[in-house]
């Protein structure tokens, strides 16, 4: 570790194989907090190349336990966290809504580091059981649309990084990753990230794989559709600029879409939602982002999606597909 810290302290990159050894090495023990806490350090002052990443994701999916559910064509919905911006859980809610629309979800999720209350926080809180056995996974999926994949029971290779990114609470290259190191090896991916630069590495790196994927940035600095201004999209096939128009919706505040100061006000704003009490700015902003994902797998366009996730919202099959999943978690 050394070496390769004296490099990037230097201003060097790594190598695509020197960045996937460093995770592998960071798996199996080899390096002390310390060396772990300075390497993450670096990326907070740098940015990472395209390389780096690739070799990063690569170590993780190579190291990951893999779970097959290719069958049911699923869609992740993940945001890379790390805006700042203390959103309600909104591409967990959209995952609910996107099920219960009819398109199988694998939902890759964790606690919050860089937030108050991650998607992990929400689902333990409202009771949903976290677990990696395919056959519970596949009778989730099967029976409720959804299945919940916590990333610290598919990567136990980062259990050496996990109190360390706890303690320094920021984002890191960590939060890059996460959506691009589900166990399930989605076909269909809808990503959001916390700036422009990583969507177009994202872009970049997709089109090098057989992924069907829609990766979103509002330009006003969200991970995900926000609904508070144009949001800039990157497919397989065309680079866009969404507006709310497109949805057919208004222009929100920020106000409107914040989140709760405690996992127990989080799961509120989540269970209201999914309820049927959710405001017009909440209800809205979860539809147009399931929306993008609906329109994703199904080849439709913006409105065309978000009108079919506002009828699985306030029809309640949303609110089934987490009825049943809780059922299936007792």
């Amino acid at each position: 570790m050394k070496e390769i810290l004296n490099k990037l302290i230097n201003h060097d990159f790594l190598s695509k194989e020197d960045a996937k050894q460093v995770l592998v090495n960071i798996a199996k023990g080899e390096y002390n907090s310390n060396q772990i806490a300075a390497f993450l350090t670096v990326y907070m002052m740098r940015s990472i190349t395209i390389e780096e990443l690739e070799g990063f994701r690569d170590a993780l999916l190579e190291l990951c336990l893999a779970v097959d559910l290719s069958d049911y064509n699923p869609i992740d919905l993940c945001g890379t966290g790390g805006d700042g911006k203390d959103t309600f859980n909104i591409s967990t809610l959209a995952s609910f809504v996107t099920a219960g629309a009819g398109v199988h979800v694998t939902k890759h999720g964790n606690y919050g580091v860089s937030s108050k209350c991650g998607s992990s926080n929400v689902m333990e809180f409202v009771g949903i059981k976290f677990s990696n056995d395919p056959d519970f996974l596949k009778k989730s999926i099967e029976e409720t649309g959804i299945c919940v994949l916590h990333a610290p029971l598919f990567h136990p290779a980062m259990k050496n990084v996990a109190p360390i990114r706890r303690e320094l609470a920021v984002k890191t290259f960590f939060n890059m990753l996460g959506p691009m190191v589900n166990p399930a090896f989605p076909k269909n991916q809808m990503v959001g990230v916390f700036n422009l630069e990583l969507a177009r590495m994202y872009g970049y790196l997709y089109q090098n794989t057989d992924k069907n994927f829609t990766v979103l940035h509002a330009l006003d600095g969200y991970d995900e559709i926000s609904l508070t201004g144009n949001t800039k999209t990157i497919s397989n096939h065309t680079e866009s600029m969404l507006k709310p128009e497109d949805f057919g919706v208004k222009t929100i505040k920020a106000s409107e879409i914040v989140g709760g100061d405690s996992v127990e006000e989080s799961a509120q704003i989540f269970l209201n939602v999914l309820q049927g009490k959710g405001t017009e700015a909440q209800n809205n902003v979860v539809c147009a982002n399931a929306g993008i994902a609906i329109a994703t797998v199904q080849d439709l366009n913006p409105k065309e999606g978000f009108e079919k996730a506002k009828e699985s919202l306030l029809n309640g099959n949303a609110l089934n597909a987490l009825k049943k999943l809780q059922q299936l978690s007792a």
